[in-house]
């Protein structure tokens, strides 16, 4: 993408509520998720809304958030999504810094896989009222095989929020995938408690989605283990949202990269993407030399599954 491209934008209602605008592209190739037609743009040909001025998009935001929808929606924010927001920083202050022309007190909310660069995270602080922030796995090898990345950069951002900025932390996002990272949950409450026993966190339940879309989905029982589990770590600030209970299967998968990976969720989710083209295992999108003409970027839900 020459110019960064906005998805789509739109007053929403989930907590923050506020005008969300979703950036097109993604740092990540995550095998569930549920913003694909987004995070994959534009390789996997979907529609977007395309480049929109930062001074218009401003206004564009101001002005919902001020309008009689917003007010009653309670909208209080500029809501940056995706994709990933942070490969667009730049365009993001500007749009920020523009808004901020109209209403000196426009807050902005910033939500992150995590995956950026030290000064990239401090850039962000500096304008974000909120955020929220996505933990996907505590072990290396579970995170790559979900994302195609590594896990540290994201866990040296979540103590720097936790530590530097916690007033800022809206709330730690956890999706919980059966059979893929349930095992995480304890490492990373446990991380987190050592950070602050305060510190939100919301565990989602995971819906089938991307290339796991025949994949089972969580339970009512496995969400009310995150909970438990978040509370033996000494977390105290914990909640659980989605929908829970759909049935779902462990099909259309293979065991080639059974051997890349030695974490039962690594090889399970290793092994979707294996099944689905992926050529390096353990997974490594950052280096691997086929990137260009990776297929899980280009597959359609419905379609290439």
């Amino acid at each position: 993408m020459l110019l960064p491209e906005v998805a789509s934008r739109t007053l929403h209602p989930a907590p923050p509520e506020s005008y969300t605008i979703f950036t097109g592209g993604c740092n990540f190739k995550c095998l569930h998720c549920q913003n694909w037609s987004i995070s994959q743009y534009p390789d996997n040909g979907m529609r977007v809304d395309g480049f929109v001025n930062p001074a218009a998009l401003a206004r564009e935001a101001v002005s919902a958030i001020e309008s009689p929808a917003g007010r009653l929606m309670g909208a209080d924010r500029i809501f940056f999504s995706g994709g990933e927001p942070t490969i667009h920083l730049p365009y993001i202050e500007k749009v920020v810094f523009e808004a901020r022309k109209l209403n000196r007190s426009c807050k902005v909310n910033f939500d992150t896989n995590g995956f950026m660069t030290e000064s990239s995270l401090e850039r962000i602080l500096d304008f974000t009222t909120s955020m929220t922030f996505d933990i996907k796995a505590y072990h290396d090898e579970i995170h790559r095989a979900m994302t195609g990345a590594p896990v540290e950069p994201v866990l040296r951002n979540a103590e720097i929020v936790a530590t530097r900025a916690p007033e800022k932390l809206w709330e730690y996002r956890i999706v919980v995938i059966p059979g893929v990272n349930e095992e995480d949950v304890g490492p990373i409450c446990r991380f987190l408690a050592r950070l602050s026993g305060d510190l939100p966190v919301c565990f989602l339940a995971f819906r089938p989605n991307f290339v796991m879309e025949n994949h089972p989905r969580a339970s009512r029982g496995l969400m009310t283990k995150c909970l438990s589990l978040a509370s033996e770590a000494g977390l105290r600030n914990t909640a659980w949202a989605g929908v829970t209970g759909l049935p779902g299967s462990f099909r259309n998968i293979d065991t080639l990269s059974d051997a890349a990976y030695e974490r039962a969720g690594a090889k399970t989710a290793g092994s979707y993407a294996s099944s689905h083209g992926c050529e390096t295992h353990p997974r490594d999108c950052g280096t691997c030399p086929a990137s260009d003409a990776c297929t899980i970027k280009r597959i359609i839900p419905g379609k290439s599954c």
